[in-house]
């Protein structure tokens, strides 16, 4: 059982799908593992690592895929990757499906036909915690989301009493209270800033609270049952979204420091900062968009990009904020997959066994035998058209 980890290819990918702890690991499942010349560099990990925890070390992509049973990557392959790819391999990956629905028809399509497993995908079980990519790496980006605003702030986060004179604590709201949004909030109160915060989902108050800042929302009716069963936020009306907007408004004005997370799966990433929310801020004040790849909670916002406005606002929008800590990244990265792949692997004949039937298959599995099988991306069957009844003509004799 060979499992292959090539190089990243796509875009400035810091972060690679194995460590040296979890290729020791493999190898006690029996498995071979063949990992691309400086797959791990940007992660800070030799090639030399790799071998001294048992990996062997493959020139190219081909020498390293040739063969493999399991390939781990970070992100989707690239069209350029997908012929590459073993016939029949698992291909074990972060997909970035919605809105990517050519790609993924691609990979189904290939001729190796491969088996697509989309980590993001993972369900929100007890089981499945060690696994929640998601999790893990948007705990790093709300961290270093905090980060990145300190930078760009360029003054002091604390209230620091000096012979100098009284330095006052920064002002920084977080909006979009997930698992990003509750580790800015964390980060933020430990270096010392007054800290403030806003989500849709009611049981997010709490959370909030717990954790020292304040909650600010419109609590009406619709907030009350604006969390879906797993635990995520629904896409609010239009009219809720203008109450809200008028209520962060003018908190937005006051603040130092804002930072957005908000995101709806299989959807745009909602607005909630304006141009003229922008207009009201200090000069020198910063907002960091966490959600810029998926059209940015901030107006403004610009892909890869600082932003500075006329009247001297930052808006920060850096992609792949995980990759911006990739050492710590691939750590938490690899263990979720090797958690997974863990139940993909009959540890007794030492060789790929997947259970179809196992819930977190069925949630993570986007292509198989040449189709895509996700059900929110497969293709719906033609509805059946029945024969139209031919009318009766007024006055006619029928049988019956």
């Amino acid at each position: 059982m060979r499992i292959a980890v090539p190089a990243e290819t796509q875009g400035a990918e810091t972060r690679v799908a194995v460590t040296p702890e979890t290729v020791r690991k493999f190898k006690g499942l029996g498995a071979e593992v063949v990992v691309e010349t400086g797959a791990g560099l940007a992660s800070g990990i030799s090639d030399a690592d790799y071998e001294a925890a048992g990996a062997s070390i493959a020139a190219t992509a081909a020498a390293a895929l040739a063969g493999a049973a399991i390939v781990l990557k970070v992100r989707r392959p690239a069209q350029s990757e997908i012929e590459g790819l073993p016939a029949g391999a698992l291909v074990v990956a972060t997909m970035d499906p919605y809105g990517n629905e050519a790609a993924l028809a691609a990979l189904a399509k290939a001729k190796a036909g491969v088996t697509a497993m989309a980590m993001e995908f993972m369900p929100r079980i007890t089981r499945a915690q060690v696994m929640d990519v998601l999790s893990s790496q948007a705990n790093l980006a709300g961290y270093r989301a905090v980060i990145d605003g300190a930078a760009e702030y360029g003054r002091a986060l604390p209230m620091m009493m000096t012979a100098a004179g009284t330095v006052p604590a920064a002002r920084i709201f977080i909006m979009g209270v997930g698992v990003a949004g509750l580790q800015a909030i964390a980060t933020a109160r430990r270096l010392g800033a007054i800290v403030t915060a806003t989500d849709v989902r009611p049981a997010t108050k709490e959370q909030v609270e717990s954790l020292g800042a304040k909650f600010l929302a419109v609590e009406d009716e619709e907030f009350k049952q604006a969390q879906t069963a797993g635990g995520y936020a629904k896409e609010m009306s239009k009219e809720y979204q203008a109450k809200q907007a008028e209520l962060t408004a003018s908190h937005i004005a006051k603040q130092d420091i804002v930072i957005t997370t908000a995101l709806i799966p299989g959807r745009p990433a909602p607005k909630l900062i304006s141009a003229a929310m922008v207009e009201s801020m200090k000069a020198g004040s910063v907002i960091v968009d966490l959600a810029v790849e998926r059209g940015g909670n901030c107006e403004l916002a610009k892909p890869g990009e600082v932003v500075v406005t006329p009247n001297g606002v930052k808006i920060v929008g850096h992609l792949n904020v995980p990759g911006r800590l990739p050492a710590t990244a691939s750590q938490l990265y690899a263990k979720n997959l090797l958690a997974f792949v863990e139940t993909l692997i009959d540890k007794a004949e030492k060789k790929v066994a997947v259970n179809w039937d196992d819930e977190l298959v069925k949630a993570t599995a986007l292509t198989r035998d040449g189709a895509v099988i996700h059900p929110n991306f497969a293709a719906k069957p033609a509805p059946k058209l029945e024969p139209e009844p031919v009318p009766a003509v007024e006055g006619s004799v029928t049988n019956g």
